[in-house]
């Protein structure tokens, strides 16, 4: 049974932001998987180098079972790579309505240039083609979310409505 309400995307793509503004709307909790795994097992790009990409997906993995499984109903703020890990993607498919916080590889490389965090994926100095081609590797897990939003030149508070509005059409309640 969908409970939770996960936003799915690539990095960068504002999920963390209009995850909390969302879940502050619809009065529910709000998680966030980058930050639990952090919690528990140090900086993400620590995990990536110390440990590998396999390492952080099955934390990931942990993180996202908790929340879904044990947690009340919530939004829930996924990593850009979640979908590419089969497990991870299976229990979001059965848990929860994935939206997908569609923006372009432009947009990401600005963003991630005013970034202070360095992304293990696209390394300290991302360039627009790195992201292009991690960007088409992951459109076609995104392209099975339940709701898509095309959040270039949206603020983050019209992204929140235009997901509510999409909640409201499909009667889902929180």
């Amino acid at each position: 049974m969908k409970q939770h309400i996960a936003l799915v995307g690539f990095m960068a793509s504002g999920k963390s932001t209009i995850g909390k503004r969302l879940a502050r709307k619809l009065k529910c909790a709000f998680f966030d998987t980058d930050d639990l795994i952090v919690q528990q097992h140090g900086p993400i790009s620590d995990i990536f180098y110390n440990e590998g990409e396999t390492a952080f997906r099955n934390y990931e993995h942990d993180a996202l079972a908790h929340v879904v499984s044990d947690g009340e109903p919530g939004v829930v703020a996924c990593g850009g790579g979640v979908l590419s890990f089969e497990p991870s993607a299976k229990l979001l498919k059965k848990r929860a309505y994935r939206v997908f916080i569609k923006v372009s590889p432009e947009l990401v490389l600005e963003r991630l240039r005013n970034s202070r965090n360095v992304r293990p994926l696209l390394g300290p100095t991302p360039t627009l083609a790195r992201i292009k081609s991690l960007y088409i590797k992951r459109m076609p897990q995104y392209a099975h979310a339940d709701f898509v939003v095309e959040a270039d030149g949206m603020s983050t508070a019209q992204v929140v409505d235009t997901i509510v509005e999409w909640l409201h059409k499909k009667k889902i309640e929180f």
